[in-house]
């Protein structure tokens, strides 16, 4: 089946994630818009993702659990997850690996942990845009031995991307998918980082605001609408 996807959404976990972005509006927003599968990909952290599954479960949408890490490098990865329970053991293990820096809610905003009817039941302290002491060179294989997939984010921008921070793609990370943002001259940008041709390029919204999320546009083939069987297809070869 053909479904249309946005694989990277943030919540008002992330900073400057809009305090709008509850799990339930997001899951709504997507809903609404037509979209069949989707991923809560907050910085550094899975926290809200289990109000988000929950969600998708109400509303007939999956959810898949993720997080946009940011690595050593200052590149930003996308990880997803088969499960709650594995993107929130990832979780604690990326914290143990982030620096004391304490968030700024002046700055960033609170950092907020919703529930499944979207009441806050914490907030993170540490600031999750800083980045972990996780090296990128070792993010698809540490993630998959979570039974999950990892991808570098919007390489086409110039900052935050691995390719900003390492000039390409190493192919002997190991990555075989990479996201390009929404207006990404995809043809252009395989011109710049050659390596991407071998790679499956997915284009996601990125969004921090409900009103950010786009229409549908993009479709990925799967047996079925499942975070397994996404990350099986992203973890594929061409």
């Amino acid at each position: 089946m053909k479904l249309h996807y946005d694989l990277h959404l943030h919540s008002c976990l992330s900073p400057c994630g809009d305090v709008e972005m509850t799990p339930n509006n997001i899951v709504g927003m997507a809903k609404l818009l037509g979209y069949d599968i989707i991923a809560l990909t907050d910085h550094n952290s899975c926290l809200n993702t289990p109000a988000a599954v929950k969600a998708g479960q109400r509303l007939g949408i999956t959810v898949v659990p993720g997080m946009e890490l940011c690595t050593r490098e200052e590149a930003h990865v996308v990880c997803l997850f088969p499960t709650v329970e594995a993107a929130l053991s990832f979780g604690e293990w990326v914290r143990a690996h982030s620096p004391a820096i304490l968030n700024r809610p002046e700055i960033f905003g609170e950092q907020l942990v919703l529930d499944e009817e979207d009441q806050p039941v914490g907030k993170e302290e540490l600031l999750l845009i800083a980045a972990a002491d996780i090296g990128v060179y070792e993010v698809p294989e540490r993630v998959r031995s979570y039974g999950g997939t990892a991808f570098p984010a919007h390489v086409d921008k110039d900052s935050y991307s691995i390719t900003a921070s390492l000039g390409g793609i190493p192919p002997e990370i190991g990555f075989t998918c990479a996201e390009l943002s929404p207006r990404a001259d995809r043809e252009k940008v395989i011109q710049l980082y050659p390596e991407l041709s071998s790679l499956r390029l997915i284009q996601d919204s990125d969004s921090h605001y409900l009103e950010n999320m786009p229409d549908p546009g993009p479709v990925l083939e799967l047996a079925e609408s499942s975070a397994e069987c996404l990350i099986s297809l992203l973890n594929s070869r061409l």
